[in-house]
């Protein structure tokens, strides 16, 4: 059993999970990272491994967190193979196709709500259980909110609602968490340059109806900011942090 500081990252197979479960490697911790493939999450621990040589400090535990059972078992497996848990990336989500709300089928709705808001409460009710019961106490949990936790763009409103939902649960978590010494925090993200953005440089819609291309910031804006979210001491917690391309068009009218 390890005794370095142990982290899980959830949706680490790829995109910004991946580059802060990487980031986490290389500064010394132990790092479970998670994600509902396996082969993906195999690759994106090569990956970090070639790069930092950071070997046999990495595990890979699949698990859709929109299960219940799996996402206990998934904590279960963590305390008995790690002894504890120092940091969980609540990072997980989905973006369902956007649609007007009549527009929505019912079970888009569902899930998202499953995995991007119950996914995000199983992980930090299991994270809190190991926190407040190991020795010693306490822990830090990081929820990806997304800009979209303060406002919506056209055609996402179960994205924004589920976002929204996040900012309540940070809020709530981070009070229950004082007298465990569990520091709960949130960073939302505006325009990461990433695969799953590749859109934004070609144009998306806006709020008046037009379709612009919008501008992305590098990875590494990403990594820095959670990073110095990660490295605080638990006396210490960013509630809220917002993290965005400059020129995004994000503050003020349209």
């Amino acid at each position: 059993m390890s005794t370095l500081p142990t982290a899980l990252v959830t949706g680490a197979g790829s995109g910004i999970g991946q580059a802060c479960a990487t980031a986490l490697l290389r500064e010394g911790w132990q790092v479970v990272f998670v994600g509902r493939r396996a082969a993906a999450l195999q690759a994106a621990i090569a990956a970090a491994e070639s790069q930092a040589g950071t070997g046999g400090r990495a595990i890979a535990l699949p698990c859709d967190v929109a299960d219940e059972a799996a996402v206990a078992a998934l904590f279960d497996t963590v305390q008995q193979r790690c002894g504890r848990l120092d940091l969980l990336f609540n990072n997980a989500g989905i973006f369902v196709p956007g649609r007007t709300p009549d527009e929505l089928p019912a079970a888009a709705w569902r899930q998202s709500v499953d995995v991007n808001l119950n996914g995000a409460f199983f992980c930090l009710s299991h994270a809190f259980r190991l926190m407040r019961a190991q020795q010693p106490q306490g822990g830090r949990i990081i929820n990806n909110g997304s800009i979209s936790a303060h406002a919506p763009r056209p055609g996402s409103i179960a994205y924004t609602a589920t976002k929204h939902a996040i900012t309540g649960l940070t809020r709530a978590a981070a009070l229950d968490g004082r007298a465990f010494d569990i520091a709960v925090g949130q960073i939302d993200i505006g325009n990461v340059a990433s695969d799953m953005t590749t859109a934004m440089a070609q144009g998306v819609p806006q709020a008046d109806g037009s379709l612009r291309p919008e501008a992305r910031m590098a990875m590494a804006a990403v990594v820095d900011t959670f990073m110095a979210m990660a490295r605080l001491p638990l006396s210490a917690n960013v509630l809220f942090m917002t993290v965005m391309a400059t020129r995004m068009p994000f503050v003020g009218r349209g």
